[in-house]
């Protein structure tokens, strides 16, 4: 009988990507709590089982400020997903604001139990809808499973003209930010 043998590399290799492939599966959460503000469309607040309240930034995301148009509708879509219902944060970076960057695990909308599993991606939820852009610049800290879906869902949007990509020239928020209204 012959016997297969496999470099050690090839089944290390093999076991790091079934690991990027199923993401949080048996992972806990770096926080887990109920949002309790949303600040706008990729910022929210979560209170945890401690009573410490965490101010989150999705990451992968960036939604176009309060001001800028789509601002107050990707802020309510993140409100009807999000707010006053539990959520899983997986992540750990703080951004120079001190927020938490994290993606940011949802139940289903017509999941109204705490113990409702967290399967929906908020971030990726409101590229979906074309109520935020997926930066491109922090790709890299994504799986490349996120960073795919990510981007599909971007290109999807954008050849259905959801939310703001219905606009003629949608400005992304970097460049709000810096006077290109």
């Amino acid at each position: 009988m012959t016997r297969h043998r496999f470099p050690p590399n090839a089944l290390r290799l093999g076991a790091v990507a079934i690991l990027l492939l199923v993401p949080q599966l048996g992972v806990a959460a770096d926080i887990v709590g109920r949002v309790v503000s949303i600040a706008d469309g990729d910022t929210l607040t979560v209170l945890d089982a401690q009573n410490q309240q965490h101010r989150i930034r999705i990451a992968g995301i960036d939604a176009p400020e309060k001001a800028q148009p789509f601002g107050q509708k990707s802020k309510a879509s993140l409100s009807m997903m999000a707010f006053n219902r539990d959520v899983e944060i997986f992540g750990n970076k703080l951004d120079r604001d001190g927020r938490t960057i994290a993606k940011v695990m949802v139940a289903d909308p017509t999941c109204n139990m705490p113990t409702c599993p967290k399967i929906h991606d908020a971030g990726l939820l409101q590229i979906r809808a074309g109520l935020a852009w997926w930066d491109r610049q922090y790709a890299r800290e994504q799986t490349p499973k996120d960073r795919e879906d990510y981007e599909v869902a971007e290109f999807q949007a954008k050849i259905h003209r959801l939310g703001l990509w219905g606009d003629k020239n949608p400005v992304p928020p970097w460049e709000w930010r810096h006077g290109g209204q």
